[in-house]
């Protein structure tokens, strides 16, 4: 059924009995939809015991709600006294915490001290064959690693919070387009693609793209809400407020390349409005990620580029919101006994990182965790 382990009626209520109430279900009907024993819904409704990572979806999911609704963190957020370096920072700015003998200093992870400025430690040397990697890492590290590839920047959070959970789990983000992260993914080169299309019919673009891409049953499973649209100079100097105004011809704009989740959000907004992609100054000037589009801005050779609020915010710009759209993260059923895959589900379901999500400009964790999609082998691997 699950762990073996206790809820602590002070810190967590189980709240699965009142959601079976109003679907009109008995705990014997519901067993069966879980296809568990009746006993071990009695157990979980009297808070006898934790269920799993995968029941608790299956009930999120059979209650269309999210895990957090069934199993509620009571306990009471825990403070400290901090010294912020910069005391002119928000309540619920994001902060760096760090205890200098007796006293605990913050600083806050805003703009350009919301990424790391150093260097990353290297797993391997590659050989003088090209062949073979000298291990700069115990060989039982390497099999707690994944490889995650997307352009959602909290990914790196995720990551973050896995590694606070247990310490030997490691998670690799790498930046990659929506497309170029599913087809990594069907390729065998990752453990976990995030994709973040956003929606332009009825279907779902995220799980569409996931079945054409795949060639192996996987699951999708949420991880943001974000808001996506224009990165301008600050303060928004030439006014520009939707892609219509792009066709200016005193706006320098820089576009994503082919296949990118915003590139493929500005060619539907563009055709909507009418507007001819060649009227647009800069429309083939292609950029490969958020980060190198704002950088442009920041040096004054380009007035607008698609990207992210949070990266907006990284270089001190301006941002003009065109949509939100949800990151989802696909991962192949056959990985998901992987261990660090295990803690990673486990993460999406903690209080912690959904509280984090929250206060990251343009964020919303409301769908982090919820299982999306299963689908079977369906597709082919595109290269």
């Amino acid at each position: 059924m699950g762990r073996k382990t206790s809820l602590k009626r002070d810190t967590i209520r189980c709240d699965v009995k009142e959601f079976r109430l109003k679907k009109g279900w008995s705990q014997e009907e519901l067993a069966e939809s879980l296809g568990i024993r009746r006993q071990a819904i009695y157990d979980i409704e009297s808070g006898r015991y934790l269920p799993n990572t995968a029941i608790a979806l299956q009930l999120a999911r059979l209650f269309d709600c999210r895990v957090e609704n069934l199993f509620v963190e009571t306990a009471p957020p825990e403070y400290t006294p901090v010294q912020v370096v910069n005391d002119t920072v928000e309540p619920s700015t994001r902060l760096t915490l760090g205890k200098v003998r007796d006293r605990v200093v913050g600083f806050p992870l805003k703009g350009t001290e919301s990424v790391p400025f150093g260097l990353r430690a290297a797993d391997g040397l590659l050989a003088p064959d090209r062949k073979n990697a000298r291990m700069l890492l115990p060989a039982d590290r390497l099999e707690k690693s994944i490889l995650l590839m997307g352009c959602d920047p909290a990914l790196d959070i995720l990551g973050q919070h896995v590694a606070r959970l247990s310490p030997d789990a490691r998670v690799h983000c790498r930046f990659a387009s929506s497309h170029a992260a599913l087809d990594s993914l069907a390729q065998g080169l990752a453990h976990v693609a995030g994709t973040h299309l956003h929606n332009s019919g009825k279907a779902e673009s995220n799980v569409e793209a996931a079945r054409q891409r795949m060639n192996t049953p996987v699951r999708v499973f949420g991880f943001s809400l974000m808001e996506e649209g224009l990165m301008v100079g600050r303060g928004n100097p030439l006014g520009i407020r939707t892609v219509a105004d792009l066709a200016q011809t005193m706006v320098r704009f820089v576009n994503r390349e082919p296949g990118a989740a915003l590139r493929i959000l500005l060619d539907d907004q563009l055709r909507t409005a009418g507007i001819d992609s060649e009227a647009i100054n800069g429309y083939r000037n292609e950029v490969f990620s958020h980060r190198e589009g704002a950088y442009r801005i920041a040096c004054n050779v380009a007035d607008a580029a698609l990207g992210l609020r949070p990266v907006a915010e990284m270089f001190d710009l301006g941002f003009v919101p065109i949509t939100a759209a949800r990151c989802d993260l696909v991962i192949p059923e056959d990985l998901l006994d992987h261990p660090t895959i295990r803690i990673l589900l486990d993460t999406l379901q903690s209080h912690r990182l959904h509280q984090e999500l929250d206060c990251l400009p343009g964020y919303d964790g409301s769908v982090t965790g919820q299982l999306i999609a299963e689908l079977a082998s369906t597709g082919s691997a595109k290269g």
